[in-house]
C-alpha cells in the first residue's frame, strides 16, 4: 500500500488494534460500514501487507518473565557477511522480542524479556558466543510505563 489509509481504513485499524478478536460483524457496527465493506478492506489491507496476523497480547509478568532488559550493542564489523551471520545468531535468541539497527553512539538495540537475572545472563552469553561486539551495555527497566500501544493512525 503506497498511500496512507483514508479515515475508514484507519478506524479498522484502530479498532483492529485495540481488540482484534471482534467478529466482522462487530468491527464493521463499530466503523459504522456494512459486513461487506469491512471484509473487502480487511481483505485488501491484508493482501497490502498493512495487515500482518493477528495476535494475542500477554502479560508477561503473570507468566513470571518479570525483568525487561534494553541490550545496546557496538560493533566493528560492517560487513554483509557479519551481518547476515549477527541477525542469524540473534533471531535464534527467543527472549529477543525487539531487535533494531540504529543510528548513533550503537549500532543496535535489543529488547530482552526474561525471568530474572540470572536468566538474562544465560541470554547475554548465548548473545556473545558466536558473534564479535565491541561493546554491550545493559539497562534494566524498572517500571513499565507504557508498552505495547497501537500505532498513531
Amino acid at each position: 500500500m503506497s498511500k496512507k489509509p483514508d479515515h475508514i481504513d484507519q478506524a479498522l485499524l484502530r479498532t483492529l488494534q485495540q481488540d482484534a478478536s471482534l467478529s466482522q460483524r462487530d468491527l464493521a457496527d463499530r466503523v459504522g460500514i456494512s459486513q461487506n465493506s469491512c471484509w473487502r478492506r480487511l481483505k485488501a489491507l491484508n493482501e497490502n501487507g498493512v495487515l500482518q496476523g493477528s495476535t494475542a497480547r500477554v502479560d508477561r509478568r503473570k507468566l513470571g518473565l518479570d525483568l525487561v532488559v534494553f541490550v545496546m550493542l557496538r560493533t566493528r564489523h560492517h560487513s554483509a557477511d557479519w551481518l547476515q551471520a549477527f541477525r542469524r545468531h540473534v533471531l535464534t535468541i527467543p527472549e529477543v522480542v525487539d531487535f533494531h539497527r540504529i543510528g548513533g553512539d550503537y549500532d543496535y538495540q535489543l529488547k530482552v524479556v526474561t525471568e530474572d537475572m540470572a536468566s538474562y545472563d544465560r541470554v547475554y552469553q548465548r548473545l556473545i558466543e558466536k558473534v564479535e561486539l565491541d561493546s554491550v551495555t545493559s539497562y534494566f527497566a524498572m517500571e513499565a510505563i507504557a508498552e505495547g500501544r497501537p500505532l498513531p493512525l
